[in-house]
């Protein structure tokens, strides 16, 4: 799976890792938050931790999933928004 693409889990594994010791540490990692910007990145950890805490059902951790997408996605399109600009004024410094 490439980098762009979305997070590699499932509402079921995010259900399967939350019994584990260190669960939120698990499900962030499998939901690359750390791709994220800094504010989506805080934000996600925070739903993870509001969803493990209050023993969450499948519909909110398809939920968290669906939001997690939309943060990757928005990054993304950030990303090649900034490229796109730093290449059109490296352009515009060259013709001047």
């Amino acid at each position: 799976m490439s980098t762009n693409e979305s997070p590699d889990i499932s509402a079921a594994a995010m259900i399967a890792l939350r019994a584990q010791p260190d669960a939120l540490k698990a499900i962030t990692a499998r939901l690359r938050v750390k791709e994220m910007g800094p504010a989506d990145h805080i934000r996600t950890k925070h739903e993870v931790k509001a969803w493990i805490e209050s023993q969450g059902d499948v519909g909110e951790a398809e939920a968290i999933l669906t939001r997690a997408r939309a943060r990757h996605e928005l990054q993304r399109t950030q990303n090649i928004t900034q490229k796109m600009t730093e290449r059109q004024q490296r352009g515009q410094r060259m013709g001047d």
